[in-house]
């Protein structure tokens, strides 16, 4: 079964639910360590830009290492905060239905091997206790996004 793990329906749903949301709601910081809405946004696209070369690169090789990123850097310098709300939630949306493509052509055989994966922090779970096949890491990057999704909403919410 060919799937894109709903990403594309959760992409486009999230995408036309924030499209009107006002550059007041996304600013907002919620303590000083605590990413705005913006932030966590900017953070997703980095997730699909280091979950990208992963989801290849798993493609064509029988081990694979991720290479961590340190997140709070990684939105730090890129300024997300400054940026502007629609041109972020734009770039997330196109990066996301290119993955979700990218998933959708990956032949089940592709996804369903093992792979010796290492240095991966799976959402939540220790990746020595979950399959290690290029489906999970997929499955996993939807789980994270839905998650990150939540937080978004949440802030949104409350500045309303």
């Amino acid at each position: 079964m060919r799937t894109d793990y709903k990403l594309k329906e959760i992409t486009l749903a999230a995408f036309e639910e924030f499209l009107m949301v006002t550059e007041g709601q996304v600013n907002h910081k919620p303590g000083p360590e605590k990413w705005s809405a913006k932030e966590i946004l900017g953070h997703l696209i980095d997730s699909a830009c280091n979950n990208h070369g992963r989801f290849v690169r798993a493609q064509f090789t029988e081990q694979l290492e991720i290479e961590s990123y340190a997140q709070n850097e990684w939105v730090e310098i890129q300024d997300y905060q400054n940026q502007d709300w629609q041109d972020l939630l734009i770039m997330w949306r196109q990066y996301n239905l290119l993955l979700s493509n990218l998933m959708f052509n990956t032949p089940p055989a592709t996804r369903e091997k093992a792979n010796s994966i290492s240095g991966f922090q799976a959402y939540g779970k220790n990746l020595q206790e979950t399959p290690n096949t290029l489906g999970y890491l997929m499955e996993d990057y939807v789980a994270h996004l839905k998650h990150h999704l939540g937080q978004i909403r949440t802030l949104i919410s409350a500045e309303e």
